[in-house]
């Protein structure tokens, strides 16, 4: 393993207790919880994830990465909260779905690198099941409706796209806020209930042979590995810029436990392990090894 570079240190992050303010329902099994967190708020950029554990609660006892969905600010417009969106499954997701308005939770972040805020033309967000969450912040930023982070430039594309899939419509979520903020938004569903039955890989690879010669194209990825492997493909196919955002499960969030590593290529053409909590989730999809 390399050494990691000070850029990727997690010690900018900090470490929050803050109460829940809101904790629904937005989608089959799928939870949006707001967390009084203003100092993690103001400093979130697109694409890095917070921590989170339950406050009294010691199984499990590790926290549970989850990305920044939004973040929320008050009436005279400062950053106060941010928005995880997040799948009933496992211990502390079953855990969390069930708590109430006024539970206090730990969060620690943000963590992780972010996606690059490269400039284009059109920006394509491809993604399936619960891969959404990290792409409500981007999108806004690419159009240069908000700014998040620390010195980030924002307004960086003309155009968003979200094409979005889920094995039926129940399982969509978030699609509203999407599309009230101004993005194209395409739904792909297995059993077409809703929009087109077609897996996200294809839908893109056919939007991506219609484009306009010239124009510069951005896409960026989250959801199922098979799915987001895919979508590299295409993208590798049609000589357009790719960026993925890895799920790999984490433990510590913060570089130490090595739970999270995936297989990325160097610059002499071997691979090594990388860290995704630390030197990633955003990794250029050109670099992974997906084997």
């Amino acid at each position: 393993m390399s050494k990691l570079h000070a850029e990727y240190y997690a010690d900018s992050m900090k470490q929050v207790d803050g109460a829940i303010e809101l904790n629904e329902l937005i989608g089959e099994g799928t939870y949006r919880v707001r967390i009084a967190a203003p100092e993690i708020a103001a400093q979130v950029a697109p694409g890095q994830f917070v921590m989170i554990r339950i406050k009294g609660l010691n199984s499990p006892l590790i926290g549970r990465a989850l990305a920044v969905y939004d973040v929320v600010a008050d009436d005279d417009g400062s950053l106060r909260c941010i928005d995880l969106v997040y799948l009933k499954k496992g211990v502390l997701t079953t855990a969390l779905a069930n708590c109430q308005v006024g539970t206090e939770v730990t969060v620690w972040g943000p963590l992780g690198n972010g996606f690059s805020n490269r400039q284009c033309d059109h920006l394509i967000m491809a993604v399936g099941g619960i891969g959404q969450t990290p792409m409500l912040l981007l999108g806004q930023e690419a159009l240069g409706t908000r700014s998040f982070g620390c010195d980030r430039a924002s307004g960086w594309a003309e155009k968003v796209e979200l094409i979005y899939g889920a094995r039926r419509a129940s399982l969509l979520a978030g699609v509203d806020d999407f599309k009230a903020a101004g993005f194209d938004v395409t739904l792909c569903t297995d059993d077409g209930s809703i929009g087109e039955k077609r897996l996200v890989p294809d839908v893109l690879a056919e939007r991506l042979s219609k484009i306009q010669a010239g124009t510069r194209i951005r896409v960026v990825t989250c959801g199922p590995e098979i799915m987001m492997q895919k979508v590299a493909e295409a993208c590798e196919a049609a000589g357009v810029d790719c960026q993925v955002s890895m799920e790999t499960p984490m433990a510590c969030g913060i570089g130490i436990c090595f739970s999270c590593v995936a297989k990325v290529r160097q610059d002499d053409g071997d691979w090594d392990y990388k860290r995704t909590c630390v030197e990633g989730p955003i990794f250029d999809a050109e670099k992974l090894c997906w084997d």
